[in-house]
């Protein structure tokens, strides 16, 4: 069925297996009903060109990815051209097709003004049939110029993105977008797909005005660059690339992970996936790892690091840090790049400190606000706190052992506006003390 099987009048009476073809065209909200209506559905997704959040899902390991590379027999990839409107090449382009016996798609994606581009397509090519498709015409009317279409009565159809699906006509082998920068990546590649069905070779014509926004410009190139058959997961890498994985708590099916950080988001990600892979039920599979909240903005400045890539790939590398020689070394790295750490980024590197000694040492969960500073320790970890007496002896710090069953510590720095280097010491001491990961026991 189409998306009239997410209507809620319609009801299985056992949903074991959910295969939703052409992918990208469902929205998160439709596919997670129909996995809603039966915990334990099998999924199955179909798609050229894999939405970024589905991808990334995949290529993070909580979906399986299968990739068909083989193309059908004696298909050819289809050549692509970026041009500006101009008569005399779209009248070329439509009348080359049309000389070898073939039918031109022109999409233009806008009811509206539909009429006035098929006028002006009729006025270059006035001895050649032109028509009109699209979503708003009656079903009868649609229908009849699709199947004169079909049988070679039509030379050229003017038509919007409804062609974009389930059209298999070996005749049409050139296409011509109008407007091709009101697309996305994966409309034009499906786009393009409706061309080149047979042996014959085919070609698309992305009309586009001059002075494009760079970006526009350098997702239309990806298009023309990459012709070969199954190009479709490269251009969905590239996608993602671009626009971002998505959110997996949200509907959002592109955009970067800023709401939560994306040293968090990508941490929180690679522990989830491994405690299902284990069979953990989650929290049990990531009891290595401590919770860390901290009062102030932790994060890599635009000021510090303005290059997006840079950026992305340094909390990349950051989320993959183990050990506290790595986590130096990092830290050395960024000062001899780009300078002195801003507050925002040294609050960065110091929360992952805390989590590297507090996954050692069994710490639950940090938190750190003003002057104030609480380590809970998971139940039944016990460490030695000689060492810690003995190192805050003499300062301005209070140290107080909230409970022992689960150990609990809290620090005081009065005056202090960041608690944060107080803990990051106090677990080193511990660590030092201690000289192995961690002791278990009740006492």
């Amino acid at each position: 069925g189409t998306h009239r099987l997410v209507s809620p009048d319609v009801h299985f009476k056992r949903l074991g297996l959910l295969v939703i073809d052409e992918e990208q065209q469902f929205g998160v909200g439709q596919k997670e009903y129909l996995k809603a209506l039966r915990q334990s559905v099998d999924v199955l997704t179909m798609t050229a060109t894999p939405i970024p959040r589905t991808l990334h899902l995949s290529l993070s390991g909580l979906r399986d990815l299968a990739v068909i590379r083989t193309p059908p027999r004696n298909r050819q990839p289809i050549i692509t051209h970026m041009i500006s409107w101009e008569d005399e090449t779209i009248e070329d382009a439509i009348r080359l097709e049309v000389d070898r016996g073939g039918q031109v798609f022109f999409v233009h994606n806008r009811v509206e003004s539909i009429p006035e581009v098929a006028a002006k397509v009729r006025r270059l090519v006035p001895d050649l049939r032109v028509e009109i498709a699209h979503g708003q015409m009656s079903e009868r009317k649609l229908e009849k110029v699709m199947t004169e279409f079909v049988r070679g009565d039509i030379h050229v159809l003017v038509a919007t993105a409804i062609i974009e699906n389930g059209l298999d006509l070996p005749n049409a082998n050139t296409m011509i977008i109008h407007r091709a920068d009101y697309f996305g990546l994966a409309q034009l590649y499906q786009l393009r797909g409706r061309v080149g069905r047979s042996h014959q070779r085919a070609f698309c014509y992305m009309v586009v005005p001059p002075n494009l926004p760079q970006e526009t410009e350098r997702r239309l190139h990806l298009l023309e660059k990459h012709t070969e058959l199954g190009a479709g997961y490269r251009l969905a890498l590239k996608d993602l690339e671009l626009r971002g994985a998505g959110n997996l708590l949200g509907a959002e099916q592109s955009g970067f992970a800023q709401a939560v950080g994306f040293d968090s988001y990508l941490r929180l990600l690679e522990e989830t996936v491994t405690a299902l892979r284990s069979g953990g039920d989650g929290p049990a599979a990531r009891q290595a790892v401590p919770e860390v909240s901290a009062t102030g903005a932790t994060y890599i400045p635009d000021s510090f690091i303005p290059d997006e890539g840079q950026k992305l790939d340094f909390y990349r590398r950051l989320s993959k840090v183990t050990d506290l020689d790595s986590l130096e070394r990092l830290g050395t790295e960024l000062r001899d790049r780009f300078g002195p750490l801003p507050n925002e980024a040294s609050r960065l590197i110091a929360a992952s400190r805390i989590r590297i000694l507090g996954g050692r040492l069994g710490v639950e969960r940090v938190l750190a606000t003003g002057e104030t500073g609480r380590v809970n320790f998971r139940r039944g970890t016990m460490p030695k706190l000689t060492s810690l007496r003995d190192a805050m002896a003499g300062r301005e710090v209070e140290v107080e052992v909230r409970r022992l069953q689960p150990l609990s510590l809290v620090f005081r720095q009065p005056g202090s506006k960041d608690v944060t280097p107080i803990i990051v010491e106090a677990l080193e001491r511990i660590l030092e003390e201690q000289r192995e990961l961690v002791v278990t026991g009740q006492g």
